[in-house]
């Protein structure tokens, strides 16, 4: 459940969820490599009596059918005085309905729904699920039953509970560097008169003001079937979507039909400018302009001509600020969807000891001479190319936020029309360079705000007073609209489940490349696409002897220019194949990936080759990329998640472990300074090998056609010298008692807990009935930590539990970010909690062990809805030398597990073993914690030094 303030671009925003580089002179391979736009999303649609309409998408792929509900009320629609109600609204209605008291998410959890949640934004309010075919019914029983059954669940408690989780949320917001951007821009952007100018969370005043006749006021007037957009894609047809929606739906009543507000683009009369400061790193310039609104020709073109001037990796900005003058470690341009107005955003973030004016100057440099020249022919057809080959990705997925059930949704509540993504395509296919220049001109040349955030105090948005809100004179309800009587006992509760479709899992095909590598093929033919991944022994843990993040950032430096293509020329030939390659590492192991179009796979392998066995590693590129890494760094260490998640490793595992490090394997400032060309050399030779890697390959091709191809490219592929052993990963014993450290984040308003201990390795025989009472304890929403911190006490958005994956003892951790006068009754809360766990006084019930046993089975058979699930399964299966039917035989223990079981894991936690990480304002939660003697207290600095002068 979330506040998006900033909507996803429309309808072709989906296109954009996969990670492309370079955008500027294209390589003579472009002319082959666009696209086809042949792929599509078919629909059909119908129109209950009561005014629901209704868009069903066909996809017999997995046994599964995404629901996804829109209500055409967000933000915009809060009168002044009662601002944040939306958002509120959508955490209210996970709350129970009259016919189902108690937490909306249960139902959805015993039958293995995934990819649920809900979000607001300023325009509309969506809620969405992924269910097995065979629980269509109880979901959309659910979905029914909370629009035309609400009110009557909805009490006092209940109100305050779900305010005190969104003030949480708010706070949790704040607290993070930059987090009060569009709060700020919101205000400076739009008059007060504008519906864009507050922010969809709202003001704590008004959040307060809440009453529940507003509440109550507020659903009558805006969740009726009539101001809803319901699509149901997957494994349905539109005649049992039909006999569905009109048996669950068919008899709520209509409500009033609200006019929505008027487009209102606003654009700024002249440029205008404001400074903020904030607990942050280094300098961040936004700028930003006002522009047409969503569903319209001009918003795509904008979005093609942000694509050239800062969409991707050799951009104009990026080029000429990242490459060339080394002045911003990060830039980007983008066009951000909205109903009334959209914006053109342009954001920079300013080197250390570089004026941000000198960095202005450039961007508005670079914008005028494309607003004067437009793009070349070269970085147009690169730029639709970019959109088009993420757009085939895209539409991989059903549901959840981004899928294809949401494309169709937000098509058809912004435009009327579910197929709109269509006439975006024809635009993004058609559009001259000239036209993109007029449009530009026509709105990059009014007024813009430009908003610079340094580091500093964090002073907080001034909140707008709250005032009375004027009485709503609500119209009489539209008579065009009727009911149909209804067959359902809503007093029996939702239909239950008995049926579940069985899992299915691809075959894994193997072979043996040329060079030695193990190929393992898993054939996915839904869509035109061929993903790779080459999984090499090293990570993290091979930084052991080598300078921290030494794993990291020369496995990040692979695509930065490969043979004869230099860091800009080997992005220009990605984005012109529509491929998605690259490099990375994690805790025990390192991979390089491929996301190739078939049409285009044949040179999108030979990129990839070059990738792996010919990096340039050029100096001139090791010193930006080692700037904005070190840039990085600071920005982890500037987020309290991120500090403690550096501190943390080496607190559980002692100086010289092979763990012993900050968990995002960045490294530190000094160790990433220090490094030399040579070190990512010898890096890369000793574990960049093809002998004993594997290559997982999944999509659209077959054993017979890819094995030769990569033999092709690969085969001859030798690596030099012999390879190191594999790192040591030694066993540590844990702590003789508790022990906490505190961070101080001056000005916080919130602190951030972490618990932490080692437990048994992910190749531990028990390690899934661990992880399983694991999710009793804080694993899933309706564990209990997050019952009792969000729920209960409503201290927290949220508080969960979780053990990352690892050859050697693995880091076992819960964690709960909580309002700053509540730091150390939250302590008090977890640790109970975590110790009647863990000693049995409060053992697993039956009923808990069943839930997460359901959660975990019958979420299986649409887990591996995409390819790029399936290539994460048989990642782990090679990681931790599991068999090829792991997955099946996992869902077999799961299913056998008994509560006694799971009791007997929990044990694994050893409560006077725990660390405790809290980072937060020392002035207000230093007292408080060490008055709780829940340990020895530390203070530590975000780079885990002691610090002196504290008792």
């Amino acid at each position: 459940m979330s506040a998006s303030s900033r909507p996803r671009l429309a309808a072709l925003a989906l296109a954009l969820a996969a990670t492309f580089g370079g955008v500027a002179a294209l390589t003579p391979v472009a002319a082959m490599a666009a696209p086809k736009t042949t792929v599509d999303i078919p629909f059909e649609e119908f129109t209950l009596p009561n005014g629901l309409r209704v868009v069903v998408h066909t996809d017999r792929k997995a046994p599964i059918v995404a629901v996804n509900l829109w209500y055409h009320v967000g933000s915009k629609d809060e009168p002044a005085g009662r601002t944040g109600f939306a958002h509120l609204f959508e955490h209210l209605m996970f709350n129970g309905s009259e016919n189902h008291r108690g937490e909306y998410f249960e139902p959805f959890e015993l039958v293995g729904a995934t990819d649920m949640n809900g979000t607001t934004n300023s325009d509309r309010t969506n809620y969405f699920q992924n269910v097995p075919t065979t629980a269509l019914d109880m979901a959309l029983w659910m979905e029914s039953d909370r629009m035309g059954h609400l009110l009557g669940a909805i009490d006092q408690k209940t109100l305050d509970e779900q305010r005190g989780v969104v003030q949480n949320e708010k706070r949790e917001g704040e607290n993070q560097p930059y987090g009060q951007v569009w709060d700020a821009l919101g205000k400076a952007l739009y008059p007060k008169t504008h519906p864009y100018h507050h922010s969809t969370i709202g003001s704590m005043a008004d959040l307060d003001a809440a009453s529940l006749d507003d509440v109550k006021g507020w659903f009558r007037t805006w969740y009726g079937p009539n101001n809803a957009v319901l699509v149901l894609a997957g494994d349905i047809d539109v005649a049992t979507a039909k006999e569905k929606v009109t048996k669950y739906f068919g008899d709520i009543p209509a409500t009033p039909t609200m006019a929505q507000p008027q487009v209102d683009v606003a654009p700024l009369a002249k440029s205008t400018r404001s400074t903020m400061t904030d607990k942050v790193p280094q300098a961040r310039v936004h700028r930003v302009w006002n522009v047409a609104q969503a569903g319209t020709p001009d918003l795509d073109k904008l979005q093609l001509f942000a694509q050239v001037l800062g969409g991707s990796k050799s951009s104009r900005l990026d080029k000429r600020l990242l490459h060339e003058e080394k002045l911003v470690d990060n830039v980007s341009a983008a066009a951000y969807s909205m109903q009334l107005s959209s914006n053109f955003v342009i954001t920079a973030d300013v080197k250390q000891g570089v004026d941000p004016a000198k960095v202005e100057a450039i961007i508005d440099e670079e914008l005028q001479k494309l607003l004067k020249d437009g793009p070349t022919k070269a970085e147009l057809e690169q730029a639709r190319t970019v959109f088009k080959a993420g757009f085939v990705r895209g539409i991989e997925r059903i549901g959840g936020s981004g899928g294809k059930a949401d494309a169709l949704a937000e098509c058809t509540v912004y435009t009327g029309d579910p197929g709109c993504f269509r006439d975006s395509l024809k635009i993004i296919d058609t559009a001259s360079a000239r036209d993109l220049t007029a449009v530009a001109n026509n709105w990059l040349t009014k007024g813009s705000h430009t908003l610079v955030v340094v580091p500093g105090d964090r002073t907080l948005v001034a909140e707008d007073p709250s005032v009375t809100p004027a009485p709503m004179k609500l119209p009489a309800v539209d008579p065009r609209f009727t009911t149909t009587a209804s067959t359902v006992d809503r007093s029996a509760g939702p239909p239950k489940t008995s049926q579940f479709p069985d899992l299915r899992f691809p075959s894994l095909q193997r072979a043996t490349l040329k060079n030695g590598t193990t190929v393992i093929l898993a054939e996915r033919h839904d869509v035109p696409v061929v993903q790779m991944s080459y999984e090499f022994a090293g990570g993290f843990s091979a930084d052991q002897g080598r300078k921290l993040g030494t794993s990291s950032f020369a496995m990040g430096m692979m695509d930065e220019g490969a043979g004869e293509l230099d860091s800009l020329a080997f992005g220009d030939r990605a984005e012109s194949l529509g491929a998605n390659l690259g490099a990375g590492a994690s805790l025990d192991g390192g991979k390089a990936y491929l996301s190739a179009l078939k049409q285009n796979l044949d040179p999108s392998v030979a990129l990839f080759a070059k990738m792996l066995r010919e990096p340039r590693f050029d100096q001139k590129e090791i010193d930006r990329v080692k700037a904005s890494w070190v840039a990085g760094i600071k920005q982890e260490k500037a987020r309290p998640n991120g500090a403690a998640m550096r501190v943390l490793p080496p607190l559980l595992y002692g100086a010289g472990h092979a763990y012993a490090i900050p968990f995002s394997g960045s490294g530190t400032e000094a160790s990433i300074a220090s490094l030399t060309r040579d070190d990512l050399l010898a890096f890369h030779r000793d574990w960049v090998r093809p002998e004993g890697a594997t290559l997982i390959v999944v999509g659209d091709t077959t054993l017979k056609e890819i094995v030769p191809l990569l033999d092709k490219h690969l085969g001859d592929w030798k690596p030099a010298g012999n390879a190191p052993a594999r790192p040591q990963i030694g066993e540590v014993a844990r702590p003789a008692k508790p022990r906490v450290y505190l961070i101080d984040q001056p000005g916080a308003v919130q602190a951030n807990i972490f618990a932490g201990e080692v437990v048994p390795s992910t190749k531990d025989a028990d390690s899934v009935r661990f992880d399983i009472a694991n999710s009793v304890l804080g694993g899933e929403f309706s564990s209990r930590l997050n019952m009792n911190l969000r729920e209960n006490k409503h201290w927290a958005y949220g508080a969960y539990s979780f053990s990352a994956n690892a050859l050697g003892q693995r880091p076992w951790m819960a964690f709960a970010p909580v309002q700053i006068d509540k730091t150390a009754d939250s302590l008090k809360e977890l640790n109970r909690e975590i110790t009647d766990y863990a000693t049995g006084k409060a053992p697993p019930k039956p009923e808990e062990v069943a839930k997460i046993q359901a959660t975990e089975i019958l979420s299986l058979p649409g887990a591996f809805e995409t390819a790029s699930s399936v290539m994460g399964a048989i990642s782990g299966i090679v990681r931790y030398d599991r068999p090829d039917d792991y997955v099946f035989k996992r869902k077999a223990q799961i299913e056998a597990l008994t509560p006694e079981q799971v009791k007997a894991a929990a044990s694994t936690i050893d409560p006077n073993a725990l660390t405790w990480v809290v980072v937060g304002d020392l002035k207000q939660i230093e007292k408080p914690v060490r008055a709780l003697k829940l340990g020895d207290v530390q203070v530590l600095d975000a780079d885990g030094n002691a610090v002196t002068g504290t008792p």
